[in-house]
């Protein structure tokens, strides 16, 4: 009696367990635009792992997200960002439509793949999509930063190197999820 006693509270804890497990990476890992990250992704040649991995890191699945510094929705876009990429894949500009999930990702994905293009590096697009262009280049010439002007051995801004193990934090866990 003692022994099916104790069996069954070890199952209930396992069960219990599993759940409780099950429901903190659901919450730390969120599954929300699936559909529309899997789309955007494959139309702009990125990997929606890192796409969700982005998204969960600059706002946790948040499109009504504003940043201090006025980045916007899901993927915190700059409004000036927002209105070059509309310009280039002939989306209407509107700031408000920046809270609008499908439209935030289709603006972030296509700038994750222009910076990944035009570095043709994913940490360097990483960073730049942080910290912005014009600061990845000046770190890119900086002997301090860089030895062969192609890739960064130190990044400077605390909040940068953050950022970026942050998605790839994420990164590893979406990765099983975006297959």
């Amino acid at each position: 009696m003692r022994v099916t006693f104790s069996l069954l509270s070890l199952l209930m804890c396992a069960i219990m367990l599993t759940y409780t497990v099950g429901s903190v990476f659901e919450y730390l890992y969120p599954m929300k635009y699936s559909q529309e990250i899997i789309s955007y992704a494959e139309i702009y040649n990125v990997d929606s792992a890192l796409v969700a991995s982005v998204i969960n890191t600059e706002s946790n699945f948040d499109e009504k997200a504003k940043s201090k510094k006025g980045a916007i929705g899901l993927m915190q876009i700059m409004p000036s960002t927002a209105e070059w990429v509309a310009g280039k894949i002939g989306l209407e500009y509107n700031e408000e439509n920046l809270y609008n999930g499908n439209y935030n990702i289709e603006i972030g994905t296509f700038y994750l793949s222009y910076l990944n293009s035009y570095f043709n590096d994913e940490k360097l697009a990483l960073c730049a999509y942080n910290a912005g262009i014009g600061n990845v280049k000046s770190w890119l010439a900086n002997e301090e930063y860089s030895t062969d002007g192609k890739s960064l051995a130190k990044i400077p801004y605390y909040e940068t190197k953050n950022y970026l193990n942050k998605v790839y934090k994420n990164y590893h866990y979406y990765k099983n999820k975006y297959k």
